[in-house]
């Protein structure tokens, strides 16, 4: 119980830089990668650059970038993520006061931005990078640039000097403009605009202006900063929200802490300006992983010093020598934080199937039962093969020879040599002849504690709060069969003060979200039973019917191709849900709808998860999601998705169409001790009927890939932990 109320109450934090940016000054300090002399910093939007113009440089491959600015009525929030050594991403939510083409009173935001570096900094040639900015939102800051960014050390002057050319389009380019080379034609933004759309016939067309500025970083603390700014403020000064006297704007900058920067500068001749920065990479975690030294791995004698040790017939009765070894393992594997479910022996072979409840990479898992094993198994027992398993589903057999892990732990790359020697299997769904423990079904738990929900971009109040109490049922009465339930009850908070206004024109299976907040303080928020099995070794399957999300109830089925070994994976999902009502735990409303997606899913290399649904969707619509994500060794994952469907930009609303970013952070990278769990976000820019999908419990893919192939193989020096 009290483990329950503490992992719920470090939850209740929810996810997000309110836990991880105090940490940022802590972490990493002692890392020559933070020598400020030639590393990126943050411009005003939030992303590599000088005071308000963009530069060449690209952060760190990994590295996440918060920048939060503000000057002349302006205040900018940017996350960036460089994606790849070359590619650059980001998101930014922006707030205007007192603009006359606004009728509220802060006129706020989204915009997307993307660059791509053509060229590294080498001895003599500059690094060369060229941006779109804004490229999918309203357009307000809309504008294209290609710019060049050389570094200069060296000589009399202490420190580094980066001098940054460039030229601007569209919003970069509406101050001094020496000409349109690409064309003239280009639109204006216009209140009112629902954005979302790619204007690719607009991108680096209208007038064209160059743009240049200097950065001295004088030493590990300090630096300097002027610019010469292509960016006229048109909608601003007309605004009468500042006066532009100056094309020039100057900054002084302060490193308060490794990841942490600290500027203030006087912009356009008639302002003054913030801008703090916080920058970290999730290669390097907050806290090194403290991992409980693992048992010294036993060695076997030689069998011709030894051969007694070699003979079978402890194994003659092959059902008595598994329930043997279950009963020998089962508290050991407790005492590292696995759970025996099946073991089956013969005089050469053992099979484990286990869960871990500890560590997050399951190759750490997996090393652990082979050092078991090696500890209580006779000499004759040759090959180890290692099942885990997450909720009855049994994800891969990593099959080992006992004489190569004996042979491999002390020599040189042992990780690489062991893995040239280890085979992966598929693994059946059952296992015959075993002995299970049978002190596992039924299982009970539940949970109470503190929940924290957050709710983004309102435009009254960008971000908003829910807090309660959160109750968390679960009974599983048979392996793979789930009775689940949540029951939570706001104490405070301001969701039902969402804006109420409504005009959506598909089915209201997302926007009437607020109408929910509004039905009570006290929700059934899911109630469900699922089962999940394996169908063939390389099929799973689900079936899951009940309160599925707040909103909708009903059934849904689910399939899922994914051989162990290979690096794609197909499903389909299929469900049938009616919408549920407001003010009631139970009743629903008259609205129903068939709704289903054929997915596809594939690991690139280099830690790059790709995927694809298509299908139809809560409102009605079909179309498309694709889901690019990049995981790290350490848990991390960053990634991105969009949703185009029949829907059009009319029906769909301010957006145009759905997207967002994805966030998920482990528990280990934050605290330094083994943990399974991860919190997750994501961020959308706007919350509308269409692209809107059902928030099934307990999707496959997710449970499955963790012992997979390609999975394992990313941290596979963790079975030598």
């Amino acid at each position: 119980m009290k483990r329950n109320l503490s992992i719920l109450a470090l939850c209740a934090s929810s996810l997000g830089f309110s836990v991880l940016i105090p940490a940022v000054a802590s972490a990493q300090s002692d890392d020559a990668f933070f020598n400020m002399a030639n590393r990126p910093t943050l411009n005003f939007y939030g992303v590599s650059g000088l005071i308000d113009m963009p530069s060449a440089e690209a952060l760190p491959d990994g590295e996440i970038g918060i920048g939060i600015s503000s000057f002349g009525g302006s205040t900018r929030t940017t996350l960036t993520f460089q994606a790849t050594p070359r590619i650059q991403a980001s998101f930014r939510y922006s707030g205007i006061k007192d603009a006359t083409f606004s009728s509220f009173d802060t006129y706020r935001d989204r915009s997307f931005d993307v660059r791509f570096l053509l060229n590294r900094e080498g001895r003599y040639l500059p690094a060369v990078t060229i941006g779109l900015q804004d490229f999918a939102g309203t357009g307000i800051y809309a504008g294209e640039f290609i710019a060049a960014t050389k570094n200069f050390s060296g000589g009399r002057i202490p420190g580094t000097v980066k001098a940054t050319v460039g030229l601007g389009w569209g919003r970069l380019g509406s101050s001094g403009a020496i000409g349109a080379p690409f064309g003239s034609d280009r639109a204006q933004f216009e209140a009112g605009d629902t954005g979302g759309e790619l204007s690719v016939d607009q991108w680096f067309r209208g007038d064209a202006a160059p743009f240049a500025g200097l950065e001295w970083q004088i030493n590990e603390k300090w630096g300097l900063k002027a610019e010469y700014s292509s960016d006229a403020y048109t909608l601003e000064t007309g605004s009468d929200i500042f006066e532009r006297k100056s094309r020039l704007n100057f900054g002084a900058e302060y490193q308060v802490a490794s990841g942490v920067r600290l500027g203030g500068y006087y912009l356009y001749g008639s302002e003054v300006g913030v801008n703090l920065q916080f920058l970290l990479n999730p290669k390097r975690p907050i806290s090194q992983m403290r991992i409980p030294a693992p048992r010294p791995y036993k060695i076997r004698p030689s069998r011709s010093s030894d051969p007694q040790a070699y003979s079978r017939d402890w194994a003659v009765s092959e059902a008595a020598a598994s329930v043997e070894v279950r009963d020998a393992l089962i508290p050991l594997l407790e005492a590292e934080g696995l759970t025996l479910i099946e073991a089956r022996t013969t005089a050469s072979t053992v099979e484990v199937r286990y869960s871990n409840e500890r560590y997050r990479p399951t190759s750490v898992s997996v090393g652990r039962v082979a050092r078991l094993l090696a500890a209580i198994m006779p000499a004759s027992v040759e090959t180890f093969r290692i099942v885990p398993v997450v909720n009855d589903l049994a994800q891969s057999v990593v099959v080992f020879r006992r004489s190569d892990l004996e042979a491999l732990e002390v020599s040189p790359n042992s990780p690489d040599a062991l893995l040239a020697v280890t085979g992966f299997e598929n693994a059946s769904s059952t296992l015959s002849g075993s002995a299970k423990n049978e002190a596992l079904f039924p299982s009970f738990n539940w949970s109470i504690g503190p929940y924290l929900k957050r709710r983004f971009f309102d435009p009254n109040e960008p971000v908003r709060f829910d807090a309660g109490v959160e109750l968390n049922l679960s009974y599983q009465p048979a392996p793979g069969w789930t009775i689940a339930g949540q029951v939570q009850h706001r104490l405070t908070g301001s969701f039902d003060e969402t804006l109420g206004k409504n005009d959506s024109l598909l089915p209201r299976v997302r926007s009437d979200t607020v109408l929910y907040d509004r039905g009570g303080d006290t929700s059934l928020t899911q109630l469900y039973v699922s089962r999940q099995w394996k169908s063939t070794p390389d099929i799973y399957t689900r079936f899951s019917a009940g309160y599925l999300e707040r909103a909708f109830g009903g059934v849904s089925a689910e399939a899922l191709w994914k051989p162990v070994s290979s690096r794609l994976a197909l499903g389909v999902e299929a469900n049938y849900v009616k919408q549920r009502a407001f003010d009631s735990v139970l009743k629903f409303q008259d609205y129903s709808v068939a709704t289903g997606h054929a997915s596809a899913y594939y690991e690139f290399n280099n830690g790059y998860l790709g995927q694809v649904d298509v299908g139809r969707y809560l409102a009605g619509d079909v179309g498309v999601t694709v889901s690019l994500e990049r995981e790290f060794n350490n848990g991390w994952r960053v990634g991105g998705f969009f949703t185009k469907t029949d829907a059009s930009s009319e029906e769909f609303g301010v957006g145009s169409f759905d997207k967002g970013i994805t966030l998920t952070i482990p528990f280990d990278w934050m605290f330094g001790k083994p943990d399974t769990r991860t919190r997750s976000t994501t961020i959308r820019p706007f919350t509308r009927d269409g692209g809107a999908k059902l928030d099934a419990p307990g999707r496959l893919y997710e449970q499955v890939r963790s012992g997979h192939r390609a999975n394992l193989v990313g941290n596979w020096s963790g079975v030598w932990e």
